[in-house]
């Protein structure tokens, strides 16, 4: 990650030059860049890298415009699998609803709520949020979808701590804690909107 593609170039050289001295190559055909602002081509010591406006970084989908709408809407749809996994154990009659509600915020939540210290969340993505959570509890509950029951009934028996969405900013003020108490670093100044662009390689 850097501030200018002078900065970015002088970084990667440094990668490229430190990896030889070890036996290792930099595959540049495997290296992608992305840009904050336009950028139609890039080249490092004359090979092309490709440019991409989003890619997969540590589990996360980052979009070159900032947008978290689409990662928002991917971890909501990976959070359905440990959740349809879990049936049988939802079924069981000798497991409490406390303790599947526990389950639930367990194993299925973390996975939907993966990488959210850095959305940014709007009225759209707040309502899929909690149309997700609705959706866990009325599985966990095995409400039919004939059944005229309002979403406020299936909160009050479900009875959870916190919400999902309360879960998630949780976990945006804790990392917006952790940030500001670190002197100097590229991260601090976007979060505060001191750098108005920066560069990031995979």
């Amino acid at each position: 990650m850097a501030e200018s593609e002078e900065e970015l170039k002088s970084l990667l050289m440094r990668v490229k030059k430190e990896s030889a001295k070890v036996g290792l190559k930099l595959n540049i055909k495997k290296t992608k860049i992305m840009a904050s602002g336009p950028l139609n081509s890039w080249q490092i010591d004359g090979e092309e890298m490709e440019v991409v406006t989003d890619f997969i970084f540590l589990g996360s989908k980052i979009t070159s415009d900032g947008d978290c709408s689409q990662e928002i809407k991917r971890r909501l749809l990976l959070g359905r699998k440990p959740m349809a996994n879990l049936d049988n154990i939802l079924k069981s009659r000798d497991i409490t609803l406390p303790t599947k509600v526990r389950i639930v915020q367990a194993i299925v939540f973390p996975v939907a709520m993966y990488g959210c210290e850095s959305w940014t969340i709007r009225k759209a993505e707040r309502q899929r949020i909690e149309a997700f959570e609705l959706w866990c509890w009325i599985r966990l509950l095995r409400v039919p979808w004939t059944a005229r029951r309002s979403n406020r009934s299936v909160l009050e028996e479900i009875n959870p701590d916190c919400s999902l969405e309360g879960q998630i900013l949780k976990l945006k003020l804790k990392y917006f804690g952790h940030l500001m108490r670190r002197k100097d670093s590229l991260e601090k100044g976007l979060m505060l909107g001191k750098i108005e662009g920066n560069r990031r390689t995979e």
